[in-house]
């Protein structure tokens, strides 16, 4: 189907007001109870699209789209839609605050044990066992938050609600700065010998042909002795030295599942999170490091930066986790394309090196190099690559084929890929999982990403069409009520070997990432269309003879003739003047306009002959 980011956006809008928000009063949870993660998910399928895309804003009440006021009217009158949505914030706030007014970010309901059956124990430490999702949601969360405060401000005139943006400001300020340490001391180093089993499978998932050990580590400490070094001379807070690689050891950087064990306090801050201890095994997780590298990207937007609303103790925390970004993107965008010639991200499913292996991880691994490829210049052998492997990737999730009966497919949907917290048995004896269930909407928005990086246009398309398969996908997945649809996820009854699950509530975990997918998909069309060198050339050779032609039809024409005559020639040479404006653009709608004001001129042509063969 047709992606339709506003339609979709304001749908989903409706269906979640229903579910959501009764007698003036916001519920929380969904299919999980309330926690810091999943509240923050809720806030967001709201609070994301208003603060993204600029048709969708609510803060001028006179300046509202009619569509969005209408889905709204739920939460008030135009005038009231604002203030009541940031009354929703600060309750967010309040409930996930604790009573010294430490911000809190724990998993809680996300939790289950490494044995799906076994029961979550009810241990007081797990509500203080903090996760790198809480971090990174509540960092986009805060950023749209303040944002949204920014512009409603100057909208607002009563004393009472600029209080209250005030204060949300403050509130929202606060928790970004306490994630943004937590999200530090959550970055790890993982030093790992040539001759362990960490070692082999670092090896052995780079290594394509007859390679040998020595080669490989040749070629490692050649790629990284850079990264190396900067990991060692610039990459200092909340991260101890003593787990920095020597020049003879593999390693891996990235995040891990939360504050690290050993990792160094941050001082200067007030925060629990700042110098508490860690429990996270030291070494990254593919998850949870693309979920910081998508919470950092919001720091450093262009938006965030026009705005200027971080202080200066957040400027210095961005700029360690920008550091720590780079460094991240570039180690695993080298790893997916290690050899040129057949990269290992080609060899799917990747293999981390503890030695598990999903479809999962290699979706990941092309999640970080995209954005590696949007930050530099992407060639047309690499995207040509990455289409090639996505496609790939749809098919092996069963995006692009049907479910057959046991199909291994299902697991990557239902109940999702299984990362389990090494290092949380200190805390519960059976030891902690997170499940990660966003395989078709992270699709979506990884195939808009890479087609705004090419002019090719069957690569486009490709794209294009893996994007619409993944949306027909979770279409299908869409909650029944009362036998229809509607726009909340997340319901599996229609793969084979689920018939009988069941769910009355929305999973926010997967609305919240269709909704993110759904303003990756805004952003990408609102971005004019690449610009084909070729497709321009052409334009080129039809503005040179267009203007030709259109200077010899002046040349020819009576300047004080006022007929209809004089009405085409000025008609063609809008067409041209128009066709220039827009050459760099819009190519292709350059070129029609450049044919159309050649083809008016070849009628003229046409009919002075047809006149001169009368006479």
């Amino acid at each position: 189907m047709r992606i339709e980011p506003r339609k979709q956006i304001l749908d989903i809008w409706r269906d979640m007001l229903k579910d959501c928000y009764e007698q003036k009063k916001w519920i929380w949870g969904g299919r999980a109870e309330s926690n810091s993660i999943a509240d923050a998910e809720q806030l967001l399928c709201l609070f994301y699209p208003i603060t993204q895309i600029d048709t969708f804003g609510v803060y001028d009440p006179d300046a509202i789209p009619d569509d969005v006021l209408d889905v709204l009217r739920p939460l008030g009158e135009s005038s009231r839609i604002s203030r009541t949505l940031v009354d929703v914030a600060l309750e967010y706030f309040d409930n996930h605050t604790g009573e010294d007014g430490q911000p809190r970010f724990g998993a809680g309901s996300y939790l289950r044990t490494l044995d799906p059956d076994q029961p979550l124990p009810e241990d007081q430490r797990l509500q203080g066992l903090d996760v790198v999702d809480a971090y990174s949601i509540s960092i986009t969360l805060c950023l749209s938050l303040l944002v949204f405060v920014n512009a409603r401000a100057e909208e607002e005139k009563q004393a009472r609600q600029l209080d209250k943006l005030g204060d949300l400001r403050v509130r929202a300020s606060r928790r970004l700065t306490a994630a943004m340490v937590g999200m530090l001391r959550s970055f790890v180093v993982n030093s790992v010998s040539v001759d362990t089993a960490e070692g082999q499978n670092i090896l052995n998932m780079l290594r394509q042909g007859d390679t040998t050990d020595a080669e490989l580590q040749q070629g490692l400490s050649t790629r990284f002795g850079r990264l190396r070094s900067q990991l060692h001379a610039d990459v200092r807070l909340g991260v101890p030295d003593d787990t920095k690689p020597d020049d003879d050891e593999l390693f891996e950087c990235g995040w891990t599942w939360g504050i690290a064990q050993g990792a160094e306090s941050i001082g200067d801050f007030d925060f629990d999170v700042a110098a508490k201890d860690g429990y996270a095994t030291t070494r990254p997780w593919l998850y949870f490091t693309v979920s910081a590298l998508d919470g950092i990207v919001d720091l450093d937007s262009r938006r965030i930066r026009a705005l200027n609303i971080l202080d200066e103790d957040q400027r210095r925390l961005s700029d360690a986790l920008a550091l720590r970004w780079d460094l991240t993107q570039r180690y695993w965008s080298a790893m997916a394309r290690f050899d040129p010639e057949h990269w290992p991200l080609e060899d799917i499913p990747w293999r981390t090196s503890d030695g598990e292996e999903s479809d999962y991880y290699s979706l990941l691994v092309m999640s970080v190099l995209i954005q590696d490829l949007i930050n530099r210049a992407a060639t047309d052998a690499d995207l040509i690559k990455a289409v090639g492997i996505i496609q790939e990737l749809a098919i092996r999730g069963r995006i692009t084929r049907r479910m057959t009966d046991d199909d291994p497919a299902v697991a990557l949907h239902h109940p999702g890929v299984r990362q389990g917290l090494g290092g949380s048995e200190d805390v519960v004896d059976a030891g902690l999982a997170l499940y990660a269930a966003d395989y078709a909407p992270l699709i979506i928005k990884r195939s808009l990403q890479a087609a705004q990086l090419t002019d090719n246009v069957e690569a486009r398309e490709a794209l294009m069409t893996v994007a619409e398969a993944a949306m027909d996908h979770l279409n299908e997945r869409r909650l029944i009520r009362d036998g229809n649809p509607v726009e909340l996820w997340d319901s599996l009854q229609h793969f084979p070997g689920l018939e009988n699950l069941s769910f009355a509530k929305p999973s926010w975990y997967v609305t919240e990432r269709v909704v993110e997918a759904l303003v990756a998909t805004a952003a990408a069309f609102e971005q004019e269309p690449p610009r084909s060198s070729r497709m321009y050339d052409h334009l080129l050779r039809l503005l040179h003879e267009a203007e030709h032609v259109y200077n010899q039809e002046l040349l020819r024409s009576n300047v004080n003739d006022r007929s209809t005559l004089r009405d085409r020639l000025e008609e063609i040479g809008e067409h041209i003047k128009r066709s220039r404006e827009l050459r760099f653009r819009r190519t292709s709608t350059a070129i029609a306009l450049a044919e159309r004001a050649l083809r008016l001129l070849d009628a003229l042509e046409e009919a002075r002959e047809d006149a001169g063969r009368r006479r």
